[in-house]
């Protein structure tokens, strides 16, 4: 699918139909108004001659044809139909960093359509039967920086054709796109506004890093960061506001979390109709270590769970099977 934004067009009849039009409704082409006080005679009556310049229209010709109907917009759908995320049985597996480089995860070690084979490759154990695996692509879009940069936020954008290479390579290979947005001391509504004009694609959806939201005196990767549910809220007001605004399919809404201090009353969050809210426990260590996060700040009712794996700081890393086997169960797993 080529995505391109909706287009509605407005049809004006031609000035040809509007002179046919007003000859027809004219008196003098039905030999001049009613008498009143009675009906009219149904006596056949000469047509009046036409005013001086004016062709005469034959009565067969005066009704217009019926415009063509106007095309209804095509709806978007995701990859494989339906509009839900968590629809059709679909279980997510995503690989997670950012363009070009390796150092902060795997999705950036070969180009997007490389990297995408090695994605089906470790998903496909995850899949049980019934099921279909949708191919995740997390892109870390907004950067977390250890310094404040020439507009003191401490965090930087990368390149826009970058993040549009992804796009390209998610339509390519049937993959959804979640744009991670670590934000320094910035707040999260305000970088992702960065990001609409790629939020506008149907199969775009959006991840907050909580690590990463640092306070006025705080300084990324000094501290772990946190950020409040009235924050959270005002994210996914927008971002529903989007989806409902250009009838788009529900988004991936998830928020990244491995201590209970990095989401601020969390049971004030709101559920979005339109957002598959996605609660993503992140952590590496020993299985042991990660069931006990996993254990400590889940919350199956209130969100859909994700999980995710590390290549290199996992040891030993968990089995698909062992990952299914968690409880609460988990709809989303990511390899970092």
């Amino acid at each position: 699918m080529k995505w391109r934004e909706r287009s509605f067009r407005s049809t004006v009849a031609s000035p040809a139909i509007v002179l046919i039009a007003s000859v027809a409704l004219g008196a003098a082409a039905f030999g001049g108004p009613q008498a009143p006080g009675g009906p009219a005679s149904t006596e056949a009556r000469p047509m009046a001659a036409p005013a001086a310049g004016v062709t005469a229209v034959p009565v067969a010709a005066q009704v217009a044809a019926p415009l063509p109907a106007q095309a209804e917009p095509e709806v978007p759908s995701l990859p494989g139909g339906g509009r839900k995320i968590f629809g059709r049985h679909r279980f997510l597996v995503a690989y997670y960093g950012t363009a070009g480089t390796g150092l902060l995860g795997v999705l950036g070690e070969r180009d997007p359509d490389t990297t995408h084979q090695r994605l089906k490759q470790a998903a496909r154990p995850f899949r049980r039967d019934g099921e279909r695996i949708q191919p995740v692509y997390e892109l870390i879009v907004t950067v977390a920086d250890a310094g404040p940069g020439t507009d003191g936020d401490y965090n930087h954008d990368i390149a826009h054709s970058l993040v549009q290479g992804y796009i390209d390579a998610a339509e390519r290979n049937g993959a959804l796109l979640v744009l991670d947005i670590q934000p320094g001391r910035s707040d999260f509504l305000t970088v992702a506004r960065r990001w609409e004009w790629a939020l506008q694609h149907p199969w775009v959806g959006l991840a907050l890093d909580p690590e990463w939201r640092m306070g006025p005196h705080q300084v990324p990767a000094q501290v772990v960061g946190s950020v409040t549910a009235a924050e959270v809220n005002r994210v996914s007001a927008w971002l529903e506001y989007l989806v409902v605004d250009r009838a788009l399919p529900q988004k991936v809404f998830m928020l990244h979390q491995f201590r209970t201090s990095m989401l601020g009353q969390p049971d004030r969050i709101k559920d979005r109709a339109h957002l598959a809210e996605v609660q993503h426990v992140d952590g590496f260590g020993t299985p042991s270590q990660k069931r006990a996060t996993y254990a400590a700040v889940a919350r199956p009712k209130q969100f859909t769970m994700g999980f995710k794996l590390f290549y290199d700081e996992d040891r030993p890393r968990m089995s698909a099977t062992e990952v299914r086997r968690l409880r609460p169960a988990v709809r989303f797993v990511s390899f970092q």
